[in-house]
């Protein structure tokens, strides 16, 4: 049996969804924006039929794409990494996770601080975490009190300087937070390790040290089926964190996109088979789409165009690619946050799939349903399967 190569580009959106303006989303297009500002070409997926899925202005449609191609919507309540990479999985949330716009309450507080064994923490409140290191740093230095600080996401963050909580405390602070603070109603998506270094006016964050903890996924997930089935299961880059570590053969954490890419390639030259490889992009996200960079944003795409001849030659004849994303981050926007979005969607070889053009898909789960098909495996996961029939 073939391997299934599934490659998230995270935050990449292609417009709205309906249901975007009960988020505060509703002129959100990030790959729209970002190529119309930085009139970005991306040739080589222009060829799979990036342009074929909505209109871009430096990325034209395909006549004879290399890929199907199409965009699938987000059913499940939130709009973060956690819930977009779980319905691809095969996970549909009714209700998101808990998000604290004002800060985490003081009884959730009172009880980190105390279980921990430090006075208080600081800041409290949603941050962008190179300005809470910024304007907390110094006071961090001094009294030696960690950090913590939420955004518009289900994330409970606590950022410490290497020198004053070293890099396994932190973990075990985050861990103590993960499995007896933010559970119940505090259930957040993520608990997140945020560590630093530097000199106050040049503090740094860490972030090959960063490491998140998740909230551990429904075993009815397409990743632990698999694993459980017998089937390899590689995660690259924060792909297993999202899912509490559970269901992976081997992780490959990443520094970069740059890295991430590289694992992929050094995988799909190792002569697998029946292996289920789940990638993920960071930088558009983390250092580009927050920062509300589309500049740094329309390069890391040029980065990854770069990459796709490189991947596309190693995909086999009985092997599947998969592109997408996990929900939109408009860098052209006035908003630092994830925005709701209909996440691309590329197939190849096409041929495997049902029809060129896939159209808009009901749910991310529609990968998870096409996943199942093409391992054989018992398939209950909600969506539509886009493959044209069992591999």
């Amino acid at each position: 049996m073939g391997n299934v190569y599934l490659i998230i580009v995270d935050g990449l959106g292609v417009g709205a969804q309906e249901d975007a303006a009960e988020y505060g989303d509703e002129n959100m297009n990030t790959l729209g924006h970002v190529l119309e500002e930085t009139g970005m070409k991306l040739p080589n997926l222009q060829k799979m039929g990036l342009g074929n899925i909505i209109p871009l202005a430096s990325v034209p449609e395909n006549e004879e794409p290399l890929a199907a191609y199409g965009k699938l919507r987000e059913v499940s309540a939130g709009k973060d990494s956690t819930t977009g990479h779980w319905e691809i999985a095969g996970i549909q949330l009714e209700k998101p996770f808990p998000t604290y716009p004002e800060g985490f309450p003081k009884e959730v507080m009172d009880a980190f601080c105390e279980g921990i064994g430090v006075d208080k923490a600081l800041c409290n409140k949603p941050y962008s975490g190179t300005d809470v290191i910024r304007d907390y740093g110094e006071e961090h230095l001094k009294t030696e009190n960690p950090i913590v600080y939420t955004s518009a996401d289900s994330v409970f963050q606590v950022a410490c300087h290497d020198d004053v909580v070293p890099v396994e405390k932190l973990y075990e602070w985050c861990e103590f937070a993960r499995n007896e603070i933010c559970v119940g109603e505090h259930e957040v998506g993520r608990v997140i390790a945020r560590p630093f270094t530097g000199k106050p006016g040049k503090f740094e964050r860490i972030s090959d040290k960063r490491h998140d903890y998740s909230s551990v996924p429904p075993e009815n997930n397409v990743v632990k089926r698999l694993y459980d089935s017998g089937t390899k299961t590689y995660s690259i880059g924060k792909v297993a964190d999202l899912f509490g570590g559970e269901g992976f053969t081997q992780y490959r954490p990443t520094k970069s996109n740059a890295e991430g890419i590289s694992q992929l390639l050094s995988l799909m030259s190792a002569d697998l088979d029946n292996s289920f490889v789940f990638v993920n992009l960071i930088d558009t996200d983390q250092l580009y789409g927050h920062r509300l960079n589309p500049k740094g944003y329309a390069e890391s795409l040029e980065e990854f165009d770069r990459a796709i001849p490189a991947i596309v030659s190693k995909v086999r004849e009985d092997d599947l690619l998969i592109i997408t994303g996990d929900h939109g981050n408009d860098p052209c926007s006035t908003s630092t946050d994830h925005s709701r979005e209909f996440v691309p969607l590329v197939v190849f070889p096409k041929g495997a799939a049902n029809q060129e053009n896939l159209g808009t898909g009901d749910t991310f789960s529609n990968i998870a349903k096409s996943v199942a098909e093409f391992f054989s495996l018992e398939n209950d996961f909600p969506g539509s399967s886009f493959l044209k029939n069992k591999m």
